[in-house]
């Protein structure tokens, strides 16, 4: 215990010291050695939900750039753990390095550049469509393996959101990009009443008590998650959730009139 406290005063000096001088880059790279864990474990969280082809790395070194932002960025002053705050940094750097990212695997192209040559060539010398046991046959590989290449192969046919879509009396055509309907992008005003309820909820609850609602519902973290950013065990959170969720529901019926202006 002794040495967990030791470490935490090092740290909170560390921070001290970075914060009063913070072209000291040497004390920001320990910084991001102390948090690099947490990187990591998004990192992976992400990854998992992701198809073949995107490197964890690729994740990674993405998160880390959000982690030093948020390092430059953090305001010891407000009383929040750096954890706390760095995560929607981290996992926003990932977001947005995935969004550049050409979703399709460079060996998903590559078989598809293949798979294209060789259906020209049979095309060629048969005068019509091959089959696909024609064309295993013809790229050396059993029949499954080449349905499997062809179904990965129909991902690739992308379209350029720059391609015209109709020309305009004006200076700017009108492109793909510009009609469609991007389904899932959020109504911003679902998410100020969002953010409205979320206040009116979290009212009256101490700091604890509003992280784990915030974290919980809102951010989907864990509760063996929420324990590690608040210093508490797994148990301790999931005992405070339900005390805090018994309360609340005791306390909405009287501030009914709060929620329908919302």
């Amino acid at each position: 215990m002794a040495t967990t406290t030791a470490t935490r005063e090092d740290v909170s000096h560390l921070w001290e010291a970075y914060k009063e001088d913070p072209s000291r880059k040497e004390l920001r790279n320990q910084l991001v050695e102390r948090y690099l864990p947490l990187v990591k474990y998004n990192g992976e969280r992400i990854w998992a939900r992701l198809p073949e082809g995107v490197e964890l790395d690729d994740l990674i070194s993405a998160g880390v750039f959000g982690l030093m932002d948020a390092i430059d960025a953090f305001d010891m002053s407000r009383g929040v753990k750096f954890e706390t705050y760095c995560v929607p940094r981290i996992r926003g750097a990932m977001l947005d390095e995935l969004r550049t990212m050409d979703w399709v695997p460079r060996l998903v192209r590559s078989k598809a550049s293949k798979l294209n040559e060789a259906t020209k060539q049979l095309e060629a010398k048969f005068g019509r469509a091959p089959t696909h046991q024609e064309l295993a046959d013809h790229m050396q590989m059993p029949l499954k393996e080449l349905e499997k290449m062809v179904s990965d192969a129909n991902a690739v046919g992308l379209i350029s959101l720059n391609k015209k879509w109709y020309e305009t009396d004006s200076y700017k055509d009108v492109r793909e990009i510009d009609i469609l309907e991007d389904k899932k992008g959020e109504d911003p005003t679902r998410r100020i009443q969002k953010n409205d309820l979320m206040r009116l909820v979290t009212k009256g609850l101490n700091r604890n008590e509003r992280l784990i609602i915030i974290l919980y519902y809102y951010e989907e973290l864990t509760m063996k998650e929420i324990g590690a950013t608040l210093d508490l065990s797994e148990s301790r959170v999931s005992q405070m959730h339900s005390s805090i969720v018994s309360r609340l529901q005791s306390q909405l019926g009287r501030r009914k009139p709060e929620f329908g202006t919302v």
